[in-house]
């Protein structure tokens, strides 16, 4: 039994308290955004099973520490730098990613996404594995895959349709436009709208992107004020712990039913693919992008593409065969053996 109730304090990504019935955990890596990495992924999904066997806990509160992201998703920098060299260590990280969403679905509880800031891409997929979502005027949703060189197969496929339908997961996912808190409501992403940004100490209703803009900067007299965040989900949070535990769990459970489909239908066809598109052009230039701070040449592959040229492999296909060396597979494009240094002049395709 010491196991089912043994309490963990050493995470270093992610921050554990309850009192009260209530757990909250926080994704703690505010430099970043609070975008998870492998270890994160452990920790959240260590967290959430504590909670969901400590018979002190009746509900989960999950945020992120600050107040300018809920969660961002993945590290890109941590796919750039790791998983675009080793794609078939990405196959080990969505096993943990997996567990991380299946240790929220699995918890046997509510839990309510407290969004304190944005929620893109993996962030916007852990809010839609929650049971309710109370968001704060100054941030909003989305999803990013197709303009880093990924795929939000992590629940946001599977999941935006049944959560706004057909359409409009099609415009969030294609697109990947930002959706902002009210848009967000009217869609059902989120349960609740709040006020966050202040005047002089005043609340603001529905703030202006200009307003929120400099609430963000802290000008003017504008400032980020979580309290009735706070405020709004303490709520949420008394009127589920006054709930027979049985009643709720078993009602989670049941309204998974769609959620649990979906994601058992797709996630591991997801977790083979993705792992093998990290052997791709695609996401090596989308996430070095990212790193490197500038725009994606998206056109740049569908140019290559359209000439004849590879838009998979950043120097063409493994076609070419040294002369000198006997070396195989080196790119078609080379014109130099990549090993002894001898000039290829054309020399060495072989034929598709």
């Amino acid at each position: 039994m010491g196991t089912l109730i043994a309490e963990q304090t050493s995470f270093t990504d992610v921050g554990y308290e309850k009192g009260n019935w209530v757990a909250r955990i926080t994704l703690n890596r505010p430099q970043a955004y609070n975008a998870y990495t492998t270890h994160t992924l452990q920790e959240l999904a260590a967290a959430f099973r504590q909670a969901a066997f400590d018979d002190e806990v009746a509900v989960i509160v999950y945020t992120g520490a600050g107040n300018r992201a809920f969660c961002t998703g993945g590290d890109v920098k941590e796919y750039e730098s790791v998983f675009t060299r080793s794609p078939h260590d990405y196959w080990k990280y969505m096993g943990l990613f997996s567990a991380y969403i299946e240790s929220i679905l699995n918890s046997g509880k509510p839990v309510i996404a407290r969004l304190n800031g944005i929620a893109v891409g993996g962030g916007n997929e852990s809010q839609l594995a929650c049971d309710l979502s109370v968001i704060a005027e100054h941030a909003y949703v989305g999803q990013a895959g197709t303009g880093v060189g990924s795929v939000a197969a992590g629940g946001a496929t599977q999941w935006l349709p049944i959560f706004v339908g057909d359409r409009r997961a099609r415009w969030m996912l294609m697109l990947n436009r930002k959706i902002p808190p009210y848009q967000a409501l009217e869609w059902g992403l989120v349960n609740e709208v709040v006020p966050s940004v202040t005047l002089n100490g005043e609340f603001i209703s529905r703030a202006t992107p200009e307003q929120i803009a400099k609430a963000a900067r802290g000008q003017d007299g504008y400032a980020i004020d979580l309290a009735r965040l706070d405020a709004a989900v303490a709520g949420l949070a008394r009127e589920l712990v006054d709930k027979f535990p049985e009643c709720a769990r078993y009602t989670k459970q049941q309204t998974n039913f769609w959620k649990d489909l979906a994601w058992h239908q797709t996630i591991g066809h997801a977790r083979d693919w993705l792992s093998l598109h990290f052997t791709a052009w695609e996401p090596l230039e989308g996430m070095g992008a990212f790193v490197e701070k500038r725009a994606p040449r998206y056109q740049m592959l569908r140019q290559r593409a359209a000439s004849g040229q590879s838009s998979e492999f950043p120097w063409g296909p493994y076609t070419r065969t040294c002369p000198d060396c006997g070396s195989k597979h080196l790119p078609d494009e080379f014109e130099f053996c990549g090993k002894c240094g001898a000039e290829l002049n054309g020399h060495g395709r072989t034929s598709a």
